[in-house]
């Protein structure tokens, strides 16, 4: 995989990983506080920013970064404000806030559209790792971090997991519950920043589409929607599986329904995940030490090796390409107007590419689902044994394993590296 595929990678997981961050003090905090309206708010201030910016107000970068952060601040706020005074259920708070912000969005910009800032016009092309969205996510995961070491953290986790206990121990209640959703109201506002450079412009839609992921990746990394538990490492390997299951998604061709089909993934993800935080108590009794976050870095390893396996030199449409000194721009032309309509709705029919990589794929997959079990199995032995500390290691060696046989594979099938690792690196950033 190619410093460009990387890079782009990086863009396109960013802003998800983002608005996973900002779900997790108001999660933190208890009452089942699960903003829904996180996506709806992400699109909120993005098309008010591109709106602001070619109305010529907002042009200063550090203006632009301040406003996107005080805006999403400013909501959570306001939310707070209704959940505590006015004691409405978050849940109905959060929902109505999904509703209005989503048609509030359409007002301002109807369409899909604009101009994203000057300054962030390179951002979203992915062409080097260490672009300024990873930079913000970097910056965003240290600043989460230090928080972690403050008293008011330990006041947050407190009440999330007994606010009456936390008022009798003289928590300030109201302040801690406020200050949490101001916290998730500046990541949010990094969020929009990053998924702006994504898109270069405004989408009053396409934000919303990141509510459900971001609570399926919250709870993939282990976080409760009770209160008082939420990581960011787990929430950021939660996003980047949940980023990497879409990506293999995206290798098999559902046609028109392979955003529903993706949706559908989603939610499966997410009941699972939720089943499983109610059955792993019953495992543990059994089996000690077992730790689901090492068997999602396993399992990230895994998807992983399927992408790797499925783009790499294996689709016949990244073979043979001319230099890009060589290329020739094709000049599109008109549709026949008779020819616009596509009649109703079906499943396109797979062609000859897809079933290649479907084929070259299934055998992937149910290696990783046997080495998962193997792993499994392992984690068995290791936890009868007295040194139990060597179980995150067996993880990683096992990770490693499907890794290295996803390469052998890729090796065997291709013959060789790709010719032009250019045109790899564009065909991935291309999946974006």
């Amino acid at each position: 995989m190619s410093s460009n595929g990387i890079g782009s990678a990086i863009i396109v997981a960013t802003p998800l990983i983002l608005a996973t961050y900002a779900l997790m003090a108001s999660v933190i905090s208890g009452r089942g506080t699960v903003d829904l309206s996180i996506g709806p708010l992400i699109g909120f201030i993005n098309v008010t920013l591109v709106q602001l910016y070619s109305a010529g107000i907002l042009q200063n970068p550090i203006v632009i970064f301040a406003y996107a952060i005080s805006i999403g601040a400013l909501y959570q706020f306001i939310f707070a404000l209704i959940v505590i005074y006015v004691r409405v259920q978050p849940i109905i708070v959060s929902l109505s806030g999904y509703l209005a912000l989503s048609g509030i969005n359409l007002v301002i910009l109807p369409r899909p559209g604009g101009m994203a800032p000057e300054f962030m016009a390179d951002w979203g092309l992915g062409t080097s790792i260490f672009s300024p969205v990873f930079v913000i996510l970097v910056l965003a995961t240290i600043v989460w971090l230090l928080f972690t070491r403050t008293a008011f953290y330990t006041h947050l986790r407190l009440m999330g997991s007994d606010e009456r206990a936390a008022y009798t121990s003289g928590v300030p209640i109201f302040l801690v519950r406020i200050g949490a959703h101001i916290i998730s109201g500046g990541f949010a506002g990094l969020a929009a920043i990053t998924f702006t450079a994504l898109i270069s412009s405004g989408d009053p839609s396409q934000g919303t589409t990141y509510t459900l992921i971001a609570v399926t990746a919250l709870v993939l990394g282990g976080a409760s929607l009770a209160g008082g538990r939420a990581g960011v490492f787990g929430s950021f390997l939660g996003a980047v599986n949940l980023y990497l299951i879409t990506f293999v998604l995206a290798t098999f061709n559902f046609g028109a329904v392979q955003s529903f089909v993706t949706n559908l993934a989603y939610g499966s993800i997410l009941v699972i995940s939720l089943l499983l935080t109610l059955i792993i108590p019953f495992i543990q009794r059994h089996i000690h030490n077992f730790s689901p976050l090492l068997y999602f870095i396993v399992l990230g390893v895994i998807a992983l090796g399927v992408i790797l396996h499925a783009t790499n030199d294996r689709d016949p449409r990244a073979r043979n390409l001319e230099p890009a000194g060589d290329s020739v721009i094709q000049q599109l032309q008109p549709i026949a107007p008779e020819k616009l309509y596509v009649g109703p709705l079906e499943v396109a029919k797979p062609r000859a590419v897809d079933d290649e990589l479907r084929r070259e794929a299934e055998p992937m997959i149910l290696s990783a689902l046997l080495l998962v079990f193997v792993a499994f199995f392992v984690r068995m032995a290791v936890s009868q044994s007295d040194r139990k500390t060597i179980a995150p290691a067996v993880a990683v060696i096992v990770a490693a394993l499907v890794l290295l046989v996803a390469y052998a594979m890729r090796e065997g099938g291709s013959g060789g590296m790709p010719a032009n690792p250019a045109a790899q690196g564009e065909q991935t950033g291309g999946s974006r």
